[in-house]
């Protein structure tokens, strides 16, 4: 009698783990969410990325299509993106602004912020071009590519020194060679230029100033 209800309750025992099994079998894997690969969820909002991305780069700045590539957008979103944020820095909460200079896009600080740069790095007064220095940057800007012969006919003195020191200060690079007799060398003005007069492109440029040659030298600066 106790081997019959033993062998009952072995049995029960069994067809209860069958049916448990059956259950556990019907019972869905969740998926996990937190794996990686296609699961991984892009940012919502790229501005922020972006704006790393110029933290990151700081001076040097970056163009449309460098910054297009990094975040896998078109080109036009991208441009999008950047009016966004230069929108957003407009506002007077900021002390900072987005500025596209020569098709670069960068950071700076805004103009209401320089007194207090001064006190807070003591600086001194700036140097600033000499009068010869911005007619010969003017007159390459205006007539570029140009050689220095070309130059100096129009300012009526020599330039290869001046050439020299605006090699120096990369306000102006060498872009090839002339055909012309010799193949002189040709300059155009860098991006650092059009970085330090604020334009985003030559036809912003003012008129040409008139030029006095009484008191002109080959000094660089003030």
């Amino acid at each position: 009698m106790i081997e019959e209800m033993i062998e009952e309750i072995e049995e029960k025992q069994v067809q209860e783990e069958n049916e448990e099994q059956e259950v556990y079998e019907e019972v869905p894997v969740e998926k996990d969410n937190f794996s990686h690969g296609d699961n991984v969820k892009q940012p919502d909002n790229m501005e922020a990325i972006v704006e790393g991305l110029l933290y990151i780069v700081g001076e040097d700045g970056a163009k449309v299509e460098q910054l297009a590539l990094a975040i896998d957008k078109s080109l036009e979103d991208t441009r999008i993106i950047l009016e966004n944020i230069q929108e957003k820095y407009a506002s007077e909460l900021f002390g900072i602004e987005l500025v596209a200079y020569g098709s670069i896009y960068k950071f700076i600080s805004k103009k209401d912020v320089y007194p207090y740069a001064q006190e807070l790095f003591g600086a001194t007064k700036q140097n600033t071009l000499s009068q010869a220095a911005l007619e010969t940057l003017a007159i390459i800007a205006y007539k570029q590519p140009i050689t220095r012969i070309e130059i100096e006919e129009l300012r009526g003195v020599g330039a290869e020194v001046m050439l020299r020191k605006l090699l120096a200060r990369n306000l102006i690079r060498e872009a090839g060679r002339s055909e012309a007799v010799g193949r002189p060398i040709l300059y155009e003005v860098t991006e650092e230029f059009m970085d330090s007069f604020k334009l985003y492109t030559l036809n912003e440029l003012p008129d040409l100033p008139e030029y006095n040659r009484e008191d002109d030298n080959d000094n660089l600066f003030e």
